[in-house]
């Protein structure tokens, strides 16, 4: 409080608390959305362990398999259920085949599968989602009816039928996984193009004479990265375990070939006597698949703008 009569000069005020020669320094330093999501995935212990996990596993399916003098195919009734030792590292199977090799192998087959389901899904899906939430009215009615339609009937009775036409390979796996596997990624898609194409930035770049195409796959795809990645990200296991299935029921790839799913259904039958010929196959791909859901989770979280802090 200032006593009566007392004049208040200039001098007699000083800023507390301001370090004046800081007051210009950049406290933070700006990061792209790529980077912040990047980030926040790091603090994500879990996901960065799945991450290392997935990594090793593809590095083991490509070099496994090349690794030892055995290989997937060659027949030693010699040594037939030979339990896991120093000559054969996870045992042999009722042929004599090293189970080391065929795990990996099946490990390889596998990947190749849930990523190739999953790149075919994305591009199928992306395009017609994204065509679908862009246009929308009529277009997106009937083709939103398509779906719907391909997506009632039931998926695996689908995939069954055609490998019965069909000769089984490993091609015919793939296209059997992605004949309806596209529909949920097209949905998602749709989901994300309806909500940004009335976004003041699609106005601006429609004000100064952009066209439709280059609108959809300039401007509203690259926004919707995020959940399309995520989505990318966990349908790959969903391939892989019903690629497994398949190959359990036998409509999957046919011997010699090995495939984690036929391994199993070969060891079933004597699995008390000889658990590592089911052991190691389950293992691996149950590690496989728990690996890409943490690690989707975890995508999921960084690049959701709601967590960012």
């Amino acid at each position: 409080m200032v006593p009566p009569g007392v004049e208040l000069k200039p001098e007699d005020f000083r800023k507390i608390g301001v370090d004046e020669k800081q007051a210009e320094v950049i406290q933070r330093e700006s990061l792209s959305a790529w980077q912040d999501a990047w980030k926040r995935l790091r603090q994500n212990k879990l996901a960065m362990v799945s991450l290392g996990v997935l990594v090793l596993i593809i590095i083991g399916a490509i070099i496994g398999p090349h690794i030892t003098k055995y290989d997937y195919f060659s027949n030693d009734y010699l040594n037939t259920n030979v339990p896991p030792n120093g000559e054969h590292w996870f045992g042999t199977d009722d042929l004599g085949r090293d189970m080391f090799v065929r795990t990996w192998y099946g490990a390889r087959i596998s990947l190749i599968v849930g990523l190739a389901a999953a790149l075919i899904d994305l591009c199928i899906g992306v395009v017609y989602g994204g065509i679908m939430g862009f246009f929308g009215g009529r277009t997106d009615s009937i083709m939103n009816k398509i779906s719907e339609v391909l997506y009632s009937i039931p998926y695996l009775l689908v995939v069954i039928l055609l490998l019965v036409v069909l000769e089984p390979s490993l091609g015919t796996i793939i296209l059997a996984l992605t004949i309806t596997g596209w529909i949920t990624m097209s949905w998602i898609v749709r989901g994300e193009i309806m909500q940004l194409k009335n976004r003041e930035f699609v106005l601006a770049s429609r004000s100064m004479g952009a066209g439709s195409k280059r609108l959809l796959f300039k401007h509203l795809l690259p926004n919707a990265i995020g959940p399309i990645i995520v989505t990318v990200t966990l349908s790959v296991p969903n391939a892989i375990f019903a690629e497994a299935f398949l190959s359990f029921l036998g409509l999957g790839v046919q011997a010699p070939k090995a495939s984690l799913g036929s391994m199993i259904s070969d060891a079933l039958t004597g699995w008390l006597a000889y658990p590592w010929r089911m052991l190691f196959p389950a293992i691996l791909i149950s590690v496989t698949m728990l690996a890409f859901n943490i690690f989707g989770d975890g995508l999921r979280d960084a690049l959701d703008p709601k967590l960012k802090k």
